[in-house]
């Protein structure tokens, strides 16, 4: 954490003042908020039973948008694909608050046994696979539409105006097309209608306790690049490899060296780093050095700066080490999703907020994470928070709770509900508070 965010964390705290009016308003929407939890719980278990992939959630945004048309939100569909957007104009004058959530779900086949465990088949990268909202965004959904739900049930006294982002393909979308944060932010859903002053996020954690909300100000999750490494040598005999360029060997030699970066060349005590090396490609028989071996792999970063050294690194380290072995190494670096940085004078404003809905003994500041979310996207635009919602039944070890992305991963429906308040109080506290960023 670098000293801007420390100073500002180390400050007093000020909780956001509230009229009476207000302190009613947000009281009012807690009570309908306990009233949809019922029909929260059966979206969830619709969209969990009926998941689909990155830029193909046809069902799903269809379904989203006529919830929203029942309440009478202004709907726009069709937004980087699949999206859906939905404006809530309040009775009232006030800000434009936006609330995110994501809709797609993952090439994952689903092993957990629920009477609404997805069965759902799809073709991903031309094979086919099974689909399953195995990181949560099914309940990232459902506690959405049960805010937009409770802040519809009192527009008349609301003070501001509501911009909910439905957004496909947050795990990425498929290859040779764009999707995702990035495509609705380029498609104008933060410059087009009413432009939001802020942005709020969740996400459900299967790891943390429900009942507990986390947070972070500044980094909070990492940014993602896609590294490709391409090493090209010279095809010989495996007999009698001093007649060619073992490509082979210089990859090997390559990924020890990318080791050394994080290990050896990067300030740690400055923020976290990852350098991984994932899938290598190359050859096709035993005894044939082949010409050209492919790596690919991810790289994490918490701080933009960091981030830059690390390319620059790897590519000094790829090109050198082959250029000893008489072989050329070319280095692709794409940025698939920014730092994930959560304004540290929002997160300061919104932190009674938060501790009010939870309880302050529940609401912990957390270690950065390196995974990482394209909510960023927004977040390089106007100032965002996005926190975690636990998701883990009470007493359990999370060492023994299935991680996200997996086959088992499992999430406790009465967490949602937390979710719910949170995202109604964020909105309805920022709208009536009086400090201004």
């Amino acid at each position: 954490m670098n000293k801007t965010v420390l100073t500002i964390l180390g400050a007093s705290l000020l909780a956001i003042p509230a009229t009476a009016q207000d302190a009613k308003l947000l009281a009012r929407a807690n009570t309908m908020a306990d009233k949809t939890e019922k029909k929260v719980i059966e979206w969830r278990r619709d969209f969990h039973e009926h998941p689909e992939l990155g830029n193909r959630e046809v069902n799903t945004a269809a379904k989203i948008a006529a919830e929203l048309k029942r309440l009478g939100i202004e709907v726009e569909t069709g937004v980087a694909h699949t999206g859906v957007v939905g404006v809530l104009k309040g009775g009232k004058p006030g800000p434009v608050v936006a609330l995110r959530a994501d809709m797609d779900g993952l090439p994952v086949t689903e092993r957990a046994n629920l009477p609404y465990a997805s069965k759902a088949k799809s073709t991903y990268n031309g094979q086919e696979v099974g689909v399953m909202h195995a990181c949560g965004h099914d309940t990232h959904v459902a506690m959405l539409l049960g805010a937009a739900e409770v802040l519809a049930g009192m527009k008349k006294d609301l003070p501001g105006t509501v911009k909910f982002i439905f957004q496909p393909a947050e795990e990425g979308a498929p290859a040779g097309e764009k999707g995702g944060a990035s495509m609705m932010v380029e498609e104008g859903v933060l410059s087009k209608g009413p432009k939001p002053e802020v942005i709020f996020g969740l996400h459900i954690n299967s790891q943390t306790e429900v009942g507990t909300l986390k947070y972070r100000p500044g980094g909070i999750m990492a940014s993602a690049d896609l590294l490709k490494i391409k090493v090209k040598g010279k095809q010989v005999h495996g007999a009698s490899p001093w007649g060619g360029v073992d490509p082979i060997v210089v990859s090997a030699q390559i990924i020890n060296g990318l080791q050394t970066i994080v290990s050896r060349q990067i300030d740690l005590t400055e923020d976290a780093a990852v350098v991984t090396i994932g899938s290598i490609h190359g050859g096709v028989r035993n005894n044939i050095i082949p010409e050209e071996v492919l790596l690919e792999g991810t790289i994490r970063t918490l701080d933009a700066n960091m981030q830059k050294q690390i390319h620059e690194k790897i590519k000094l380290t790829a090109t050198k080490i082959a250029e000893s072995a008489g072989a050329t190494a070319e280095v692709t670096i794409d940025e698939m999703a920014p730092i994930t940085f959560n304004d540290a004078a929002l997160t300061q404003k919104m932190l009674p907020t938060l501790q009010t809905i939870a309880g302050k003994d529940k609401v912990v500041l957390m270690n950065a994470m390196t995974g990482a979310e394209d909510f960023a996207y927004y977040q390089q635009k106007i100032p965002g928070l996005f926190v975690f919602v636990g998701g883990m039944k009470k007493g359990q070890d999370p060492a023994t709770a299935p991680a996200h992305h997996t086959p088992d991963f499992y999430i406790d429906e009465s967490g949602m509900q937390l979710g719910v308040k949170t995202l109604l109080g964020l909105t309805l506290n920022y709208m009536t508070g009086k400090e201004k960023l």
